[in-house]
């Protein structure tokens, strides 16, 4: 009786035995699968192609008023004949062009005209130049010259021309605004401001009317 008993606590025993192997194997396959390495972010990221921004050009702003063409030449701004009854020694300077940062190179910026002529004998030049500015930019013209230049009535009636001259350096300098127009001249010929006189009122008569 004794001999059964023992055998049967041996077959329990056995049993239990092979449910720990078994256990234990699917512990170590769970353990295996979890330290399996994952895919990085990176790794996922870096296939896939980035596409690249393309810039997008800034469109350049057009001016709300800008400058009037003047298409008056040297000629019609002061003829031949007048030159030569202001001072015969005058006469049209061939290779004039306006020095850059002046009021003249400014007229030209503007898509005004500036003319030259030139002293025979002492060589000096009477530069003449005619723009007309944009509405906007004109103001701000004739508050420069108020502040930089003493006013001269004797060119026009105010409001309808106004007047201004100033020595800059051995040179006379004139602007004058009428209408839409400014008129700037400068030369060593203009000491003061009746010296300019004459031409100034030729070139306001030859100016076209508005």
């Amino acid at each position: 009786m004794v001999e059964p008993t023992r055998n049967r606590f041996t077959g329990l025993a056995r049993t239990g035995a092979v449910l720990l192997v078994v256990a234990g194997t699917i512990a170590l396959s769970a353990c295996a699968g979890g330290a399996k390495p994952a895919a990085t972010a990176t790794n996922a990221a870096s296939s896939t192609p980035t596409a690249s921004a393309t810039p997008t050009p800034t469109p350049t702003p057009t001016p709300s008023d800008p400058p009037t063409p003047v298409t008056l030449t040297c000629d019609q701004i002061v003829t031949p004949q007048q030159v030569y009854a202001y001072n015969p020694n005058f006469g049209a300077d061939p290779g004039y062009a306006p020095t850059s940062g002046s009021l003249e190179a400014s007229v030209v910026a503007d898509q005004g005209v500036a003319c030259g002529w030139l002293n025979q004998t002492s060589g000096d030049v009477i530069e003449i130049a005619v723009a007309k500015p944009p509405a906007s930019e004109l103001d701000g013209l004739k508050n420069t010259a108020v502040t930089n230049s003493q006013p001269v009535p004797t060119y026009g009636i105010p409001p309808q021309v106004e007047g201004y001259f100033a020595m800059r350096g051995a040179k006379g300098e004139v602007q004058i605004f009428t209408g839409a127009y400014w008129v700037v001249a400068n030369s060593p010929a203009f000491q003061e401001p009746g010296d300019a006189a004459p031409l100034m009122q030729n070139v306001l008569d030859n100016l076209p009317k508005q």
